[in-house]
């Protein structure tokens, strides 16, 4: 709240020039704080307010800001003042600006960098896109197995700054193969006779070609704050911390909240997508939802004749169909996050079928049950408004609703898994795409059911 009461001062401070004092009133802000007062004000105070502060409160702030708002800064300072803001970066940071600019812009930023640092920067680059090559940093403490507890906490004291994190230190032999952890509590505690290697872990690792999901699981599987990063021949090359983890499984989950949704997956945020690439975004999955609903409208012509005979089973048709895609919805969204968190795999199809096959029936039959007291109910109450065959009707609404929601879960369940086989993201098998497929089928399923149970009276 004082944040907010702050604002319209800060303004005037901007306007007024008054650097100075802009500096002590946010001397007592967050570097997260500062990055969420830069996108509330207008964009010309923007570069001001950043110039404006500390240089290493500013390189803070920097890191907390998203891509875009990053690229829209960098195009506002000086080659200078990028250069120096780089060079501040963290090299994970750095390659994930650079990974998400686009390559004219990526270009021009390498040219600003130092002999070092485009050293660095190229090397982290090189690794395949969504990588964990791309997440890591080099910028980690080495112990040797031999060494002696005293001597490993005066090399800590005299090449520790520069290290991401001291929470964990990596043992690796003279040719840099990781063989092992130590903590910085049982290096404290230790007895500084003791070697690193008898106080030394095991410890999971990373592949730098792994995906990123996989320090995400690996993490949140070990319950680690820092994982180590190998490459093809074992050898320690970089560190995957928490808060890049944290922002790898962020994305994924919007990536699949939004495919779940029935669109492509953004880019960028929201804020930042440019209205045209929205609607580019949302328009290709709508046209292929309604193209696929007119096939609703080919099953309804199908059974036309039935129609004109039961008008009554219309009135139904909305309950019945927006069932079963609510219930393949369910089973899809159950089953595509499952498969997320690895809870499930593809080759446990036959549990999941038959999980689902049972939870279909019993959830069927609670709608069937309501369906058929629906209808009973009201004529009970204001008399044979679905004429005198009620009881027929009520009966084909009730198995018509077990038979289309066993079948939308069923299709629901299945669908991510067969994606997955093929290769394909599960989460494209989105919700609103279950229930259009089991609209159709339901349509079908409903007036089948219709079929056989009013034959010689309505039908």
């Amino acid at each position: 709240m004082l944040k907010e009461v702050l604002l319209p001062e800060i303004h005037d401070l901007i306007e007024q020039r008054e650097w100075t004092l802009l500096r002590e009133v946010l001397s007592s802000w967050s570097p997260a704080e500062i990055a969420d007062l830069m996108l509330n004000v207008p964009k010309t105070e923007r570069v001001l307010l950043y110039r404006a502060l500390p240089h290493e409160l500013a390189h803070e702030v920097f890191s907390y800001l998203e891509p875009d708002q990053q690229a829209n800064l960098l195009r506002e300072l000086t080659d200078s003042e990028t250069r120096e803001l780089l060079s501040a970066l963290p090299p994970d940071d750095r390659t994930a600006l650079l990974s998400e600019l686009p390559g004219h812009v990526t270009n021009r930023l390498l040219a600003l960098l130092d002999p070092e640092d485009l050293r660095e920067a190229r090397w982290l680059l090189g690794y395949p896109e969504e990588s964990v090559g791309r997440l890591m940093t080099p910028n980690f403490l080495v112990l040797e197995p031999g060494w002696t507890v005293a001597y490993a906490l005066e090399y800590i004291r005299e090449h520790g700054r520069d290290s991401e994190t001291l929470n964990r230190l990596y043992v690796c032999d003279k040719r840099g193969h990781l063989l092992g952890v130590v903590q910085l509590r049982s290096l404290i505690l230790a007895n500084p006779s003791m070697t690193i290697g008898e106080i030394m872990e095991e410890t999971p690792r990373l592949s730098a070609f792994d995906d990123q999901e996989a320090a995400v699981r690996v993490m949140e599987k070990y319950d680690l704050s820092v994982i180590p990063v190998v490459d093809s021949n074992g050898i320690l090359v970089g560190i995957v911390t928490f808060d890049d983890v944290l922002d790898v499984a962020e994305q994924e989950a919007t990536e699949d909240i939004q495919k779940l949704g029935g669109m492509e997956a953004l880019d960028i945020s929201y804020r930042a997508t440019p209205l045209g690439m929205l609607i580019r975004k949302r328009a290709g999955w709508l046209t292929v939802l309604m193209l696929s609903e007119m096939l609703t409208t080919s099953a309804l012509s199908f059974f036309e004749k039935q129609i004109e005979r039961a008008v009554v089973l219309v009135l139904f048709l909305p309950l019945v169909i927006s069932s079963g895609g609510n219930s393949g919805s369910q089973a899809a969204t159950l089953i595509t996050r499952a498969l997320a968190l690895q809870e499930i795999t593809v080759r446990d199809w036959w549990l999941v079928l038959r999980r689902e096959l049972i939870s279909g029936v019993a959830l069927g039959s609670i709608l069937g049950a309501l369906g058929f007291l629906r209808i009973e109910l009201w004529t009970l109450l204001f008399g044979p408004i679905y004429g005198e065959h009620h009881l027929l009707i009520a009966l084909t609404v009730g198995l018509g609703l077990i038979g289309i929601v066993l079948w939308g879960t069923t299709i629901g369940a299945m669908l991510p898994l067969a994606l997955k086989r093929l290769g394909f993201d599960p989460a494209t098998s989105s919700a609103p795409f279950i229930a259009t497929l089991v609209d159709v089928s339901g349509i079908i399923i409903y007036f089948m059911v219709a079929i056989l149970i009013l034959r010689g009276t309505l039908l």
